[in-house]
C-alpha cells in the first residue's frame, strides 16, 4: 500500500490549514508541525512519504534550510519547500539541501499536489541504503547495520553493542550514538541502554525482554517508551 502520509512544518495557522485542506482533499494523510521540535518528534514516530517545509518557522526557532539539511542528513525523507521567500540568496541555499521541489506563496493546488506526487515517486525509485554505524571488530573498524543491533549498553567510555552474532564495541556515549542513530526504531529506556524497539518481545514498567535478556527501564524514559510501542 502506498504511503500517503505527509508532514506540513509550518508557523503560519491559516497557511498551515489552507496546505492541509488540499492536501486532505487529494488523498493524503496529513501531520502538522508549527516548529523544527514538533517537526522531529512526528519524525521519529510517524513514517512519512514526504514534508513540505516553510522557510520562516518563527522568530527564534530553527528555519526551515537547516532543517531541512537535517532531514536530508539523518532521514530517508523527501521534502519540499513551500514559503514566501523568493529572494535568490535564499532560494539557492534552500536549493543546496537538495528539496525536490520550490514553491512560491500564494501557490496553486494543483503545484503542490503535483509536486507532492512527482516527489514520492521520484524518492521512491533511488534504493535506500540500509543505515549503519562504525564499530570495533578487535583491531578493526566495521559497519554494522543499524537493523542487526539489538540493544545498547553504556560501559564506561565505551558503547557495547549487542546483535545476533556477537557484542561489537566503540568509544563514544548514549548521548551521541543517539544522535548518529537519529533513527525511530531506537529508544532509550535508561541512562545506560538503547533499545531497538522492533526486537522488543514484550516490556513492563520496569523491564523490556529482547532475546531472552532483560534490559531495565527507568521512571525517567518510561512514558517516552510506551509513545514508541
Amino acid at each position: 500500500m502506498t504511503n500517503k502520509s505527509i508532514l506540513i512544518v509550518e508557523d503560519d495557522f491559516l497557511n498551515r490549514r489552507i496546505s492541509k485542506k488540499v492536501l486532505a482533499e487529494n488523498g493524503y494523510e496529513v501531520f502538522e508541525a508549527k516548529n523544527a521540535k514538533e517537526a522531529l518528534e512526528i519524525l521519529q514516530k510517524e513514517s512519512l512519504a514526504l514534508i513540505v517545509l516553510d522557510i520562516n518557522l518563527g522568530e527564534n526557532e530553527q528555519d526551515g534550510i537547516s532543517l531541512g539539511q537535517h532531514i536530508k542528513d539523518k532521514y530517508s525523507v523527501p521534502f519540499i519547500y513551500l514559503t514566501a521567500y523568493e529572494n535568490p540568496e535564499i532560494i539557492e541555499k534552500a536549493v543546496s539541501t537538495s528539496p525536490y521541489s520550490y514553491l512560491t506563496k500564494p501557490f496553486k493546488s494543483s503545484d503542490l499536489i503535483a509536486s507532492a506526487e512527482i516527489a514520492i515517486r521520484q524518492s521512491s525509485d533511488i534504493p535506500k541504503h540500509k543505515p549503519f554505524i562504525y564499530v570495533k571488530d578487535g583491531d578493526y573498524n566495521v559497519e554494522l547495520a543499524t537493523e542487526n543491533i539489538n540493544y545498547i549498553e553504556s560501559d564506561g567510555n565505551y558503547l557495547l553493542f549487542y546483535t545476533d552474532e556477537k557484542i561489537y564495541k566503540c568509544r563514544s556515549s548514549i548521548k551521541n550514538i543517539l544522535n548518529e542513530l537519529s533513527n525511530s526504531n531506537f529508544v532509550q529506556t535508561h541512562r545506560a541502554y538503547i533499545v531497538n524497539k522492533n526486537k522488543i518481545k514484550k516490556f513492563s514498567n520496569k523491564n523490556v525482554m529482547i532475546k531472552n535478556n532483560l534490559i531495565p527501564v527507568s521512571e525517567n524514559y518510561l512514558e517516552i517508551l510506551k509513545q514508541f510501542l
